[in-house]
């Protein structure tokens, strides 16, 4: 059967939907009002609740698509500004690696004839010389050009290594994770507000700022390069 790899994952995809429609997992997972039950683990057993948060974490991100700004606001809440966003780079980095296989597995064989044909996209994602790897992760990562849950399955159809897509995935999202860490946590703990909120403020304006800028200098001047050269 031609394509057998793209209709097993696009049936997955069918079977997760009616699933999720019919038992809510997306609902539940989403409520920030469930997270009662871990915050009382916190205080009993600090790891048991930090893996059960991480596993949560990849599923929700990797089979429900849930946003990962869900789970940076749950980190903040259960484990404050430090151990939240290491716990949730790690579950958010894991959750991207695990797609990207996902992706690779899947759709690599069927869908990478298909992108190649933009020029636009063959040049930056399907480098053979591998010179803009990291710079392309760094300015999607930072900017966002479409959804992280959608970009990680997609990086897994490109000629991208997977130990340069993991290390750069974990580096260039950290800034962002750390931004609403650090920002629930401030809500939530009314003894250090200001400098965790102020940290909160700063992250954001440097990977809005950097990410501003990396928009407006590479991504639309390369996008009128191509226009021009076709034309």
């Amino acid at each position: 059967m031609k394509n057998k790899k793209l209709w097993i994952f696009i049936g997955i995809i069918f079977v997760i939907i009616f699933l999720d429609h019919r038992f809510k997992w997306s609902s539940f997972l989403g409520d920030l009002d469930n997270l009662k039950l871990l915050e009382d683990m916190v205080k009993e057993n600090l790891f048991q609740a930090i893996l059960i948060y991480m596993v949560v974490t990849v599923i929700g991100c990797v089979v429900l698509a849930l946003p990962g700004v869900t789970f940076a606001i749950a980190a903040g809440l259960l484990f404050g500004p430090v151990t939240g966003t290491l716990c949730c780079s790690a579950a958010t980095t894991a959750g991207a690696m695990a797609a990207f296989i996902i992706g690779r597995f899947f759709l690599k064989d069927t869908i990478e004839p298909l992108v190649k044909k933009n020029q636009y996209i063959k040049k930056w994602l399907f480098d053979e010389t591998g010179q803009n790897e990291v710079f392309i992760l760094m300015i999607t990562r930072l900017v966002p050009v479409f959804p992280y849950n959608l970009q990680n399955f997609a990086y897994g159809i490109t000629d991208i290594r997977f130990g340069t897509y993991s290390v750069c995935s974990l580096i260039f999202m950290l800034p962002g994770t750390a931004m609403y860490t650090v920002g629930t946590a401030g809500i939530a703990d009314k003894g250090n507000r200001v400098l965790y909120i102020g940290t909160a403020l700063i992250l954001a304006v440097l990977v809005m700022g950097l990410g501003a800028f990396l928009k407006k200098h590479y991504i639309k001047e390369e996008q009128v390069k191509e226009h021009g050269t076709k034309e």
